[in-house]
């Protein structure tokens, strides 16, 4: 399918502000990027590099006063994420040295905090995929997905147990109990169709069968466009934006996704 995706991020500076953004999505195996548009207003210098995970951030210093950035893209994405039940766990030993990141602890994954309760819902399931789909299975069943209610970050302990969360902070809890049985698992921020409201959304993929696979503890099914905007261990990686100094207000933000027909002809590399 193709979709067409936009953010706008308003702002009102108090003072000149430096900002680290990190609003493009890269082409990968599951969704291919054939048009961007990226504007700052007022128009402003950006200098644009690669972090550790891959993700493309953007460096600024915006002056002082209402500042907004706006960003769409045109991108070819599967209708449904892959599914692989029966895929293997992958040893330690075995896995690509990228993917060692995403099995340790983090500050909002405290996966060495999990490693009973991991066993004990995975314990009766094949070792891989079946036992991240049991994790998923049981936040859904324990956590009711509410949209708008996580005001702050909130770590995988702090999360555990409760009756309603946000995709972040399920995520996040996905992420630590995979980790604590030793599956590689990172955090994902992007789009995904069909949220009331619109807003950014939050899932996590898990590495088995040797490959990343998605999992979203907010859905049933894994239908649906999406467009994958950083990966990271947690919630620190991945913030859509990073504000230093004195506190930058954001008055607004306006998140949307769209299907839009096949171009005439698309390039590939």
């Amino acid at each position: 399918m193709w979709l067409h995706v936009s953010c706008s991020l308003e702002f009102e500076l108090a003072e000149a502000t430096s900002f680290i953004f990190m609003l493009r999505p890269r082409s990968g195996s599951q969704q291919w990027v054939a048009r961007e548009q990226y504007i700052f207003l007022p128009s402003v210098p950006a200098a644009e590099f690669t972090d550790g995970f891959g993700n493309l951030c953007q460096r600024l210093e915006a002056p002082a006063g209402a500042f907004a950035v706006h960003t769409a893209a045109d991108i070819q994405a599967e209708d449904a994420c892959d599914e692989a039940p029966g895929a293997a766990f992958v040893p330690v030993g075995q896995l690509p040295e990228n993917t060692l990141p995403f099995l340790l602890p983090s500050r909002y994954c405290e996966a060495d905090r999990f490693t009973d309760m991991a066993w004990s819902l995975a314990a009766e399931y094949t070792p891989g995929y079946d036992q991240c789909r049991a994790i998923v299975d049981y936040i859904r069943r324990t956590m009711a997905y509410t949209p708008g209610a996580g005001a702050y970050n909130m770590s995988a302990c702090e999360i555990n147990g409760a009756s309603a969360a946000v995709c972040r902070d399920m995520a996040h809890l996905g992420i630590a109990l995979c980790r604590a049985l030793s599956i590689p698992a990172r955090m994902v921020v992007g789009y995904f169709e069909g949220l009331e409201p619109m807003d950014l959304h939050a899932w996590f993929e898990a590495y088995v069968g040797g490959r990343w696979f998605t999992f979203d503890p907010t859905r049933a099914h894994l239908e649906g466009g999406r467009v994958a905007l950083a990966y990271g261990r947690d919630a620190a990686d991945v913030a859509v934006y990073t504000q230093f100094g004195a506190p930058a207000p954001l008055v607004g933000m306006h998140v949307n996704l769209e299907h839009r027909p096949a171009p005439a002809a698309v390039l590939h590399p």
